[in-house]
């Protein structure tokens, strides 16, 4: 087949089409290929099914669901005539705040590995290539284009790289994703080490090796660097770019040929030019993935406080249930951006309890907080709003001056093409408190544009240029009558404004509606947290919970003490406001499509919550290990040129990122440090209880020798449950710094009351070993090791010391 491409025909492979195939190439009858964003549900080809994936997914610790999960996105593929399954993402949580946190895993590259390695199977066991990404320290969404991660090579391997490796060596995954960020200086797409050095040379990666969509900076540098694939389309490695760079031999013709042998290569295993990908056996509508959608969901959602043994409820004693909250109804089946999947049927928190309780039982349902836009063009300024229009990108000059009634309203929220005009707004508007207390001040526009919010002259807000972006607030104290003047400079990126500014009385934001109905309820379940317009690609989260939702909790638990409250979202979130309050706190990450009947399911004790937390719980962001260290270094930023695809080039402001928290990510930190999280990684409480005993473990063993661990669990209460059995290591006579403790293995068990199984769990040379620096390879230092086994990375009641000689 190569020898029948012309030079052209090679280069024209190797760069995708119409968004999301790849080309066809007449001359050897090769078809193109369809591809699909993926993570949660295939997404990009109309309605799905929307699985609890990626953190979900982690949560529920389960190698055999993972399998399980990952056939049924191969099947949805095959429904859908996709070749390629653009995921999984196996990129650590290393903050909470990451915008992607929600289609990843973990914070632990232990468990990413051994979660990621059986969905690679499932789904390539279904004719379905799975694409590994974001390759690699894709861990910030903020300025993704232009950040460089600086990483030291220890803190790569043992951190940032293992779960993309064992992909690669263990799942046998056919394709991987490069990401968009630099790494130690070079984009991801151009980047020697990772590509060249590491993904085909030390792990021997044979198959295909493409760009995020637009991540390619430089045609030359990614063909010589290992970038195989351009997606969506070939902008820089290109017939115009390559054909002169082979005929110079800037590029070599055989580097072209290698490219082309690993697409052909993979889709010809798959057996693509010989059979339709589609096939009526799979269906687009399946009752079994659904199956498989409420399983995931069963096993993810986590327990995190119980107080009083609050749950599970009683539905015989319950006669009014208000379902309050922003994530209660619709479905929040997951966050925004390329993995975000449309149900064909999606059971909200709302409608999942509901109909479990039955038509016995008064259902009553707030969403307890305006819409956004109802705040901004809800606010009473003192006055007309005065609007500066400049001709300029910096305020400059003699305005346009208009009155209006608000500041914006925040009408145009879709990606708009850049304006050719230079235009800089600014608005200014007295506010008058009416009464003493906090007042919520709300900005938001759209991707590329710029703010800054001052109230009497101090700055309080602001949103630099960026490719997303999520409402930005803050809380001021006023006195009764006070007034404030607000300015906000306004820097919009396309025509139009897409700009909305709005104040209001915070406890008012509060529904009547919601306070009368908790006041009247027997329990009220409180939904919180975030959903694809405040959680997504393109921007980071907050870890606070977006706006107006404290003053709901704080409203709902005034009213009622009995109050479930669940959280949806990627990760950990501020909960100190209102923490201490609630009886019962659960945990259902992004659930899916059936997340509702799960929900149900768990606080009615139909099942026992089995999830376990796959990050750490922080109680306040400036205490994450990552806080300092995350967006970058002030004054540290560089200019890297690049040569465009129109030959004219361009600067490139990057910003630089040193990963100076290195290897104290999450659990890593907190137990080398002997602080602790609000809540620790591994955490999931159980409506039963369990005991660990009879730890096994060999006194003395070669190092570099299968080492197995064995102990005994016992369920100790009275009701059926799973527990995820977790063991770690700690090298308390390493010759380099190393983490108090790291897991290791982990087993998932289900047991009944009074019943007792035996685990037994090997630990192979890597469980004892670090990254040598000076060797370039994994090292053991002989000595002693203290191998503990527990239910989380905070509590492991059993302990044993094994030397390896």
């Amino acid at each position: 087949m190569l020898s029948k491409m012309s030079l052209e025909d090679k280069i024209k492979l190797i760069g995708g089409v119409d968004s999301m195939f790849t080309n066809a190439i007449p001359s050897i009858d090769l078809p193109r290929f369809k591809m699909s964003d993926a993570s949660v549900g295939v997404r990009t080809w109309g309605p799905t099914t929307a699985y609890a994936g990626g953190v979900a997914l982690a949560a529920t610790w389960d190698r055999a669901f993972a399998k399980e999960l990952g056939q049924g996105l191969g099947r949805d593929a095959r429904a859908r005539s996709v070749n390629f399954l653009l995921g999984p993402g196996v990129n650590i949580a290393r903050s909470p705040v990451g915008g992607r946190n929600f289609e990843y895993l973990s914070e632990d590259p232990y468990l990413n590995g051994q979660m990621v390695v059986p969905y690679i199977e499932g789904v390539q066991s279904q004719g379905v290539i799975a694409t590994l990404k974001h390759y690699a320290l894709n861990d910030e969404e903020f300025n993704r284009h232009n950040a460089n991660a600086q990483a030291d090579e220890r803190t790569m391997r043992e951190i940032y790289l293992p779960a993309f490796e064992a992909a690669v060596k263990l799942g046998h995954v056919d394709a991987v994703m490069n990401s968009y960020n630099l790494v130690n200086g070079a984009h991801a797409t151009e980047n020697k080490f990772l590509n060249l050095d590491v993904l085909k040379g030390d792990w021997g990666f044979k198959g295909v090796l493409m760009s995020d969509w637009d991540a390619t900076y430089d045609g030359v540098a990614a063909a010589n660097n290992g970038l195989d694939l351009e997606m969506p389309s070939p902008k820089f490695m290109n017939a115009k770019v390559l054909v002169p760079a082979v005929k110079s031999g800037e590029v070599k013709e055989s580097t072209i040929d290698d490219k082309v042998m690993r697409i052909l290569r993979t889709e010809l295993r798959y057996g693509f030019t010989t059979r339709p990908q589609f096939s009526p056996e799979y269906p687009t509508y399946s009752n079994a993935d659904r199956v498989t959608a409420l399983k995931g969901a069963l096993e993810s959602i986590t327990l995190l406080k119980n107080e009083g043994h609050f749950l599970p409820l009683d539905a015989e004693r319950l006669k009014t249930v208000a379902i309050i909250g922003p994530d209660a109804w619709p479905a929040v089946t997951g966050g925004g951006g390329s993995s975000e999947a449309t149900a064909f049927d999606a059971v909200s928190i709302l409608s999942g309890i509901g109909t479990a309780l039955g038509t016995n039982r008064n259902v009553l349902y707030a969403r307890g907080l305006p819409e956004m836009r109802d705040v901004i063009r809800g606010t009473h300024w003192a006055g007309s709003v005065n609007l500066d229009t400049f001709a300029s990108n910096d305020f400059t000059g003699t305005p346009n001056t208009a009155a209006q009634r608000s500041m914006g309203d925040f009408s145009i929220r879709q990606w708009l093409p850049p304006s050719r005009e230079q235009r800089s707004l600014r608005y200014t508007a007295s506010y008058k408190a009416d009464k003493a207390g906090k007042y919520l001040l709300l900005a938001a526009a759209s991707g590329g544009d710029a703010f800054k919010v001052l109230v009497d002259g101090k700055q309080v807000l602001e949103q630099v240029r960026a490719e997303g972006q999520i409402p930005e607030s803050v809380s001021l104290d006023l006195t009764e009558g006070q007034t404030i003047q607000v300015q906000v400079d306004y820097l919009p990126y396309a025509d139009g404004t897409r700009l909305g500014v709005g104040v209001a009385y915070e406890p008012g934001l509060v529904s009547e509606d919601a306070r009368k109905f908790a006041a009247a309820a027997d329990t009220v379940i409180l939904v919180l947290g975030f959903d694809p317009s405040t959680e997504g690609e393109g921007h980071d989260r907050t870890f606070t919970l977006p706006w107006g939702q404290d003053a709901l909790a704080d409203a709902v638990l005034a009213a009622n003490p009995r109050t479930v409250v669940m959280l949806v979202g990627g990760g950990g979130m501020d909960v100190s406001r209102w923490i201490d309050k609630a009886p019962a706190l659960l945990h259902l990450y992004y659930p899916g499509e059936e997340g509702g009947k799960a929900a149900a399911q768990v606080i009615l004790g139909n099942h026992n919550p089995e999830g376990k937390l796959p990050v750490s719980f922080d109680r306040s962001w400036e205490e994450n290990p990552s806080y300092q260290w995350y967006y970058g270094i002030k004054g540290g930023d560089t200019v890297l040129h690049t040569p465009g695809e129109d030959g004219n080039g361009k600067d490139y402001t990057i910003e630089q990122l040193k990963y100076g928290d290195k290897l104290m990510v999450g659990y890593r930190y907190w137990t080398t440090t002997g602080k602790h999280p609000l809540f620790p990684f591994g955490l999931g409480l159980s409506y039963t209880t369990f005991v660990f005993s009879n730890l096994q473990v060999p006194a003395t063993a070669t190092a570099g020798s299968k080492v197995t661990v064995s102990f005994d669990i016992t369920n100790s209460g009275k009701t059926q449950g799973g527990e995820v059995a977790q063991v770690y290591v700690s090298d308390p006579s390493a010759t380099v710094d190393r983490p108090e403790r790291e897991l290791k293995g982990f087993e998932k068990v289900y047991i009944w009351p009074g019943q007792t199984k035996h685990v037994s769990i090997d630990l192979d040379a890597r469980a004892f070993s670090y990254w040598s620096d000076a060797s370039h390879n994994w090292k053991i230092d002989p000595g002693k090791f203290v191998v503990r086994v527990g239910d989380s990375s905070e509590n492991t009641p059993l302990s044993a010391d094994v030397t390896l000689k």
